[in-house]
């Protein structure tokens, strides 16, 4: 079969159009949560739910983006050592990343230890004050910095925000078709999100195999983002050669939102796969949860499998968790016993390492993250590092901060609760592989680390795709 058809790439941005934005009569509802997620007392009360709606070898699953009719149809409408200043990095002289590491690496320290303080706090804002002026005045000729130092900017900002306790800003209708527009960049102007989705979706379906009697996947999510993800499960489960499709539910858990356009972008996501679950004519539900309800076992759903014809598959992007979540995540799962858990882990989170040594690395991932687009010469578009990168740094930064506390890796958690590694299968590889051999920006590999599959660049990693089982 032409290696084009199978798995479809998911154009997020279907809705809006030129220049005006629907009115959607879910999206005037007000949201059941008003209070911020805390870690230290569980809920008196169970939390309502937000919303309650009700051996096969996939072909090659990713067409062109510029050729996949989905999108065309779409687009129309709308602890680490502290070592790592010996190791000079591309676009700046060593000195200068000597000093800009060690001012981060201090920063962040008087902001981890800061305990009310208010010295440390002003201590902390002069040092990231000062190197804010000096990556902002040290472009060079083409007056666009090079990646170390837009990374350092990027780091110094979301710190700068941490010690103004700045809240998420709200975000515009406008802003959010802008945001869309960059995660769509992305996904086709980088191999990153489709590595992670065609690797985790493989590994669900040799798990959840119809031939095995199951006639339906239950998708328990723990980081849905707009979804693009399992609209491409969904064009390969109605691809099958059979009477009828295989249905799918999606059971979304996500913590509270702390803004109007956390609220949007899950309406939005839910709308989205709704439409395109009656595009392909997939028997489909979807539910959103409170990942509050994981705080008590005493609220956790009795049963999320609805009869033993149903196969269970979890995706758990870890970097999407607050470490202090992951324990009672593993356990809940446990108990509900999944056919497959799905990790990814892009290795910019130390959850491990203390709060300054946790920024260095951050440091140093999104140096080679902005390195591997910046390879892209025939796309100037600045949109993926400003409403893609950058809010990620944030988050990251906002999430390990708020939960302080050094945690065990992921890795060793899994192990502990009772989790197998399960090797990825030689299908999954020789697809992963040939989607970097697509790719137009040489530079991208795929590397085999004890059954789970790395894409790197220049023997850099970008992020690991896992599977696991009980």
């Amino acid at each position: 079969m032409d290696p084009g058809s199978g798995f479809g790439v998911f154009d997020p941005g279907f809705g809006f159009g030129s220049g005006s934005v629907p009115v959607n009569p879910l999206l005037s509802s007000s949201f059941p949560y008003q209070e911020e997620l805390t870690f230290s007392n569980p809920p008196s009360s169970p939390p309502a739910k937000r919303f309650n709606s009700g051996s096969h070898q996939p072909v090659f699953p990713f067409p062109d983006p510029g050729h996949d009719p989905f999108l065309v149809r779409r687009q129309q409408q709308f602890q680490f050592p502290f070592q790592y200043h010996q190791q000079q990095l591309p676009g700046t002289a060593g000195d200068d990343q000597t000093v800009i590491i060690e001012q981060l690496f201090n920063a962040a320290e008087l902001i981890g230890n800061n305990n009310n303080n208010g010295d440390h706090t002003a201590l902390a804002q002069g040092i990231l004050a000062r190197l804010n002026h000096h990556l902002s005045y040290s472009s060079n000729d083409n007056n666009k910095n090079p990646p170390f130092q837009r990374a350092a900017s990027h780091i110094t900002e979301a710190l700068l925000s941490l010690i103004n306790n700045a809240s998420p800003p709200l975000i515009s209708p406008e802003n959010m078709i802008l945001r869309i527009a960059a995660y769509r960049t992305f996904s086709e102007t980088s191999p990153f999100l489709q590595f992670v989705n065609f690797t985790a979706n493989q590994s669900i379906l040799e798990s959840c195999n119809d031939e095995l009697g199951f006639d339906r996947i239950h998708i328990i999510d723990f980081d849905v983002g707009y979804g693009g993800q399992w609209s491409s499960l969904m064009q390969e489960l109605a691809s099958r050669k059979r009477n009828r499709a295989s249905s799918l539910k999606i059971t979304v858990f996500a913590p509270p939102p702390s803004t109007v356009s956390d609220e949007f972008e899950l309406r939005f996501t839910e709308e989205n796969l709704r439409s395109f679950a009656g595009e392909v004519k997939i028997p489909f539900e979807i539910e959103l949860l409170s990942l509050e309800l994981l705080l008590n076992p005493a609220y956790w759903p009795v049963s999320l499998r609805s009869s033993e014809k149903e196969a269970v598959a979890v995706n758990l992007p870890v970097n999407s968790v607050v470490s202090g979540y992951l324990p009672l995540i593993l356990r809940f799962l446990k108990q509900i016993s999944p056919n497959v858990v799905v990790c990814s882990d892009r290795g910019c989170d130390r959850s491990d390492a203390p709060f300054p040594n946790a920024v260095v690395h951050a440091l140093q991932y999104h140096t080679t993250l902005l390195e591997s687009l910046d390879a892209n010469q025939g796309h100037e578009d600045e949109s993926v590092e400003r409403f893609w990168v950058q809010p990620s740094i944030e988050k990251l930064l906002m999430k390990r901060h708020r939960w302080i506390e050094r945690s065990p890796p992921w890795r060793s958690l899994f192990t502990q609760c009772g989790f197998s590694p399960a090797s990825l299968s030689q299908t999954a590889e020789a697809q992963a592989e040939c989607l970097l051999q697509r790719s137009p920006v040489r530079g991208f590999h795929v590397e085999k680390r004890q059954g789970s599959l790395v894409m790197c660049w220049q023997s850099k990693e970008l992020v690991t795709v896992s599977a696991w089982k009980c």
